[in-house]
């Protein structure tokens, strides 16, 4: 067996965490950012492109559901931070278990080829480095998707990964503005924009109605109250669904459409403040939007309305521009289903693995730090992957699991409970070691 020597790409949540669990474990590797700092999406405004965060965003998962184990964020921080805490808590992090000597900073990697070694990273200076390992850690929130509309808008349409506040990119304030989608990013926006001070009108425009969930239950985070992962799943999904209903009645209440769907059975859509804006009159409902003709836009039902911005929050794609586009494998399908055995590693492919690439509910902020411990027993050979074939079964047995709950989209491709997700990697990581022992 090699001596590990590894390169992890990126130095966001998923980058600085992984960094610290090869460095606790004395394993050697480099860390390359394409930016000049730390926090990845969490880096308002940075200046590689890929951060999401606008100005005025708030996490919706509780500081007690994100931090890491051994780390705990600041007493004084509230229930829901803002981002600018968050980028300084994975600051601090950093400097506390003195990690950022390590990272090279302004490179970014251009392309990484697997050899008979392990891995041939190039970097954009023209740099070639030799691995033995790699460690994807780019995140999955940095390419949007935009929907491809026909005809054209005469108005500004934009995704909601550009927007920062309601006067940039744009300027929102007394304009017609149509928000896409029913997902976090939108109901932040919309809220935002529903102000009468601010959009002369504020629709959103979705394909299907979204149970939308509120930020607390009983004064309480209400991620926090999340039934815990030794509860069979079907018993605490049909309790959990059914105190969603009990908690926020029917959707038309509130103007909004019914969803055609059960609770959780789409990735949770939270926010503190839609439903009374939507119930106030503030934010009004749109079908699907078909066709753009000028100011003109054309929807599912026959009708129209006049508007002068469009925001798409209509998602993202996982992309790994540093792998050639002929490695299929490597790649998303059309379907946006990238398959991996325990979210982490793609069966039949050695020395590659994927940390954070998951939607996890409640959080994503600490999954790598959970992976990171199967991650490092394998590189020092503590822990054995079970067979290519038996990792395969596996991953089509946990996606059923895991996926089983939620309806058909491109959203929904990488789901995990998160608890429960742990519970079972935690079981897997015993069970790596049980094969290491029986192979002498």
């Amino acid at each position: 067996m090699n001596t590990p020597h590894v390169c992890i790409i990126g130095a966001g949540c998923s980058g600085i965490t992984t960094a610290k669990r090869l460095k606790d474990h004395g394993i050697s590797y480099d860390q390359l950012e394409m930016s000049d700092e730390v926090g990845g999406n969490w880096y308002f405004k940075n200046p590689n492109g890929r951060s999401s965060v606008y100005e005025s965003l708030h996490i919706d998962t509780s500081t007690t559901r994100l931090q890491f184990e051994d780390f705990p964020a600041p007493d004084d921080y509230p229930d829901f931070p803002h981002h600018t805490l968050m980028h300084d808590y994975f600051k601090a992090y950093v400097e506390h278990f003195d990690l950022r000597d390590k990272i090279e900073f302004n490179t970014e990697v251009t392309r990484a080829v697997q050899t008979d070694g392990g891995w041939e990273v190039t970097l954009g200076s023209g740099e070639t480095r030799s691995y033995t390992d790699l460690v994807v850690a780019n995140g999955h929130h940095w390419k949007p998707r935009m929907p491809d509309y026909p005809g054209e808008f005469s108005g500004e349409m934009i995704h909601s990964h550009h927007y920062i506040n309601p006067f940039e990119p744009v300027e929102m304030r007394g304009k017609r503005v149509i928000v896409v989608g029913m997902g976090n990013s939108a109901m932040d926006l919309g809220s935002e924009l529903s102000s009468r001070w601010m959009a002369s009108k504020l629709y959103v425009s979705a394909r299907r109605g979204v149970w939308v969930l509120p930020k607390y239950r009983n004064g309480m985070a209400a991620d926090k109250m999340m039934a815990p992962p030794d509860i069979p799943k079907e018993q605490a999904l049909a309790a959990s669904r059914q105190f969603i209903r009990d908690l926020v009645g029917n959707m038309s209440n509130y103007g909004l459409p019914e969803p055609d769907h059960e609770p959780l059975a789409a990735h949770p859509s939270v926010s503190a403040d839609f439903l009374t804006r939507a119930g106030s009159g503030d934010i009004h409902m749109l079908p699907e939007i078909t066709r753009l003709d000028g100011h003109t836009v054309h929807l599912a039902d026959g009708s129209s309305v006049e508007a002068d911005v469009i925001i798409c929050a209509t998602g993202y794609d996982m992309s790994f521009p540093f792998f050639d586009e002929s490695d299929k494998h490597l790649h998303p399908d059309a379907d946006h289903r990238f398959p991996l055995f325990k979210r982490m590693v793609k069966p039949g492919v050695d020395h590659l693995f994927f940390l954070g690439l998951a939607q996890a509910s409640p959080t994503i902020v600490n999954l790598a730090e959970q992976q990171s411990k199967l991650l490092a027993k394998l590189l020092l050979g503590d822990y054995a992957l079970p067979s290519v074939e038996e990792q395969v079964q596996i991953m089509e047995s946990d996606e059923a699991a895991h996926l089983g709950q939620y309806y058909a989209s491109k959203r929904h491709t990488i789901q995990v409970d998160f608890a429960r997700y742990v519970a079972d990697l935690l079981q897997e990581v015993e069970a790596g070691e049980r094969r290491v022992v029986a192979a002498g």
